[in-house]
């Protein structure tokens, strides 16, 4: 093969990871039987049947992603779910297969490393036109969540996208009324609504609503305190058993508002109350460890005549409080928190 040419195959692999398609050779003029040469002197090798590695090094992440597409099909299919995120920045979230998308009326092989997931349709705009083709972080997201293996690994990558700013929780809600997954729906729509706004609330509701199922005694929403740093709201406080509890949406993780939480925890944790802080989605995935250590903070600071025990009828938790009549205080009305 001419220098020439053989620097413009390089050239062509460089932007593509370092792999170039057999449609790319052709176009430069590269003929099978040049391609077979280099293959049988050890020059290049083959990942699959449209893919040439055209070094003698193993195929990169960037190669991979490339390969996939053009094995599975060039004019079908494009990067999805986790693997469309990690090209976007996705950080800290790891997955070694390769996720594509195809339309479902299109048959497609398997392939080793590559989860070819079949979709109903493609909605508008859902598709990146630069660089490799991939779905836009909305959309990829969406569906890394309903083909995870796990609720908590569904619930952890919306997280992160909206953690680290690939999409925004009003886009992910956008998205959601479009793309309708096979598994998980409810959940997912669930976790879309902790992200997105009134979050505060709807965690308030929803920890609520867990305190009742288990016979907690009832908290006071939304307390006002004065500290030092001026006045504070507890979203839930027990102030008898000196216990607060803040639900925290994802709003509380980014930026200086980290910042802002710790100094009034700490304001509230030099006074009279303990704090326990609980995540949104910590909350959906685990609600009875979160709700134990609830439990077990209330009954440490439960004041005299105030019992905090195990009910066997509701596999819960239930608390008494003897009222001057020897009768048990009942609940009170909690809108919402059905």
């Amino acid at each position: 093969m001419r220098r020439e040419r053989y620097e413009q195959v390089l050239a062509a692999a460089a932007g593509t990871g370092g792999v170039v398609s057999r449609r790319v050779l052709r176009e430069l003029g590269v003929q099978r039987g040049h391609i077979r040469h280099q293959v049988a002197h050890g020059r290049w090798h083959v990942a699959g049947t449209q893919t040439v590695v055209p070094h003698r090094g193993a195929v990169s992440v960037d190669g991979r992603r490339w390969a996939a597409l053009w094995e599975t099909g060039a004019s079908i299919a494009v990067l999805d779910g986790v693997t469309a995120l990690q090209v976007a920045g996705l950080r800290n979230f790891e997955d070694d297969d390769v996720h594509v998308s195809v339309v479902h009326r299109h048959d497609v092989r398997r392939l080793e490393g590559v989860r070819v997931h079949k979709v109903i349709r493609r909605v508008p705009g859902e598709v990146v036109e630069q660089g490799i083709p991939r779905t836009t972080p909305a959309v990829a997201a969406l569906r890394a969540a309903y083909w995870a293996r796990t609720d908590r690994q569904a619930a952890l990558v919306l997280l992160m996208v909206v953690q680290q700013r690939l999409a925004s929780p009003e886009q992910l809600l956008e998205r959601s009324r479009q793309l309708r997954g096979r598994r998980r729906r409810a959940f997912v729509r669930d976790v879309v609504g902790y992200l997105t706004c009134g979050v505060e609330s709807l965690g308030e509701l929803d920890f609520a609503r867990l305190c009742r199922q288990r016979g907690l005694p009832e908290p006071t929403r939304q307390v006002v305190v004065h500290g030092t740093g001026g006045r504070m709201y507890l979203d839930v406080r027990w102030e008898e058993h000196g216990l607060v509890v803040e639900v925290d949406g994802v709003q509380h993780r980014e930026g200086l508002q980290v910042s802002a939480d710790n100094l009034s925890r700490n304001e509230v944790s030099l006074g009279d109350d303990r704090v326990l802080r609980i995540d949104l989605v910590g909350l959906r995935l685990q609600p009875d460890r979160f709700l134990d250590q609830v439990r077990r903070g209330l009954r440490r600071g439960a004041p005299a005549g105030f019992e905090v025990r195990a009910d066997a009828r509701s596999s819960g938790i239930t608390s008494n409080r003897r009222t001057e009549g020897g009768g048990e205080s009942g609940w009170r009305d909690y809108p919402g928190g059905r």
